[in-house]
């Protein structure tokens, strides 16, 4: 009778209040799959989970009870509740800090990493965490610097995945790394979802800012909002702000957290991927519906704001039979 390997590694998965149970779940069963494409008797990872309280953090489940535990990483899956709702986690933190200092990588996924961020550990170092909460993430750890266009960041002994389901990039990376690409591979194909990925720009949403309390620069706002499709020169929003243009820049970036010019190809770039997503209009009409005479230079900007092609983006995600002759014109992109 054949004996089970030993496990190459174990990962523990930290389960905190509220806490997204299926990315805990998934991952078990994303390891497990892994170790079974590497062939009978072959490597294979262990994975036990921990549980959080007031009171410590104890181990609550184990695919290998009995022998000593030796975390070579620990993950803070999602939280299911928004980041401003989540209750400090003490307990949590001084235990991820005690793994780290015996040389477990720390690893979050999504608002995992305000959980993280309790260590002190990210102090310094680059992060990502969801996009719509990395203003959240930013304002409450100030000393961490975000990169929150990343799906993954690898600093070594700390690792961040940014999106809600981005425990599938983050359990393909860690199969990776110890159990081969092969088998990262093989485990992906047999889940039938893509091998990690790079960005989270095409998924991120431009969401403005109105309640900053500004009055003046909320008017020009609004009326940015209002005329973003035309020709909008920056001297009708510093006049309607009543202000100079050095202090309307200042107010209207310490506000909204872009500059006027910014914000608005982000409002122009919202409505060209809404009108991509939506309909069938080619790429070139879109450009002059949402404000630009040059389409070539819609491009350049669309691209850099998604990091996507018009048409890339549109065979992505499109819902409006987009894939036909318009995503195929010659020399577009």
């Amino acid at each position: 009778m054949s004996r089970k390997a030993a496990p190459v590694a174990e990962i523990g998965l930290l389960i905190y209040p509220d806490c997204q149970l299926a990315a805990v779940h998934g991952l078990t069963d994303l390891f497990r799959i892994a170790g079974e494409w590497t062939g009978e008797n072959a490597a294979r990872l262990r994975v036990s989970h921990w549980r959080a309280t007031e009171d410590g953090v104890d181990c609550v489940w184990d695919s290998d009870p009995g022998a000593p535990h030796a975390l070579g990483h620990a993950i803070v899956p999602p939280s299911i509740i928004m980041p401003d709702r989540m209750a400090p986690a003490p307990a949590a933190a001084s235990w991820l800090r005690a793994r780290h200092a015996t040389g477990t990588v720390l690893c979050s996924v999504c608002a995992g990493a305000f959980v993280l961020a309790e260590t002190g550990l990210m102090n310094g170092r680059r992060a990502t965490t969801h996009w719509a909460f990395a203003a959240q993430l930013a304002a409450r750890f100030p000393e961490i610097r975000l990169a929150e266009d990343h799906m993954m960041i690898d600093e070594g002994d700390v690792m961040t995945a940014g999106g809600i389901l981005a425990w599938t990039d983050l359990g393909l990376t860690l199969v990776e790394r110890l159990l081969g690409p092969a088998t990262m591979l093989a485990t992906a194909k047999f889940l039938l979802i893509d091998p990690p990925r790079s960005s989270q720009r095409p998924f991120a949403q431009f969401i403005p800012r109105f309640d900053h309390g500004d009055e003046a620069i909320r008017s020009a706002q609004h009326h940015l909002h209002a005329h973003a499709f035309t020709a909008l020169r920056l001297g009708d929003l510093h006049g309607i702000a009543a202000m100079t243009e050095r202090t309307f820049l200042r107010r209207f970036t310490a506000a909204t957290g872009h500059r006027p010019n910014d914000y608005l190809q982000q409002v122009r770039i919202a409505k060209a991927r809404e009108d991509l997503e939506r309909t069938i209009t080619p790429v070139d009409q879109i450009a002059w519906q949402v404000g630009y005479s040059d389409p070539a230079a819609f491009r350049k900007i669309f691209q850099k704001i998604t990091g996507s092609t018009p048409v890339a983006y549109r065979q992505r995600f499109g819902i409006a039979g987009a894939s036909g002759a318009h995503s195929k014109e010659p020399g577009r992109g």
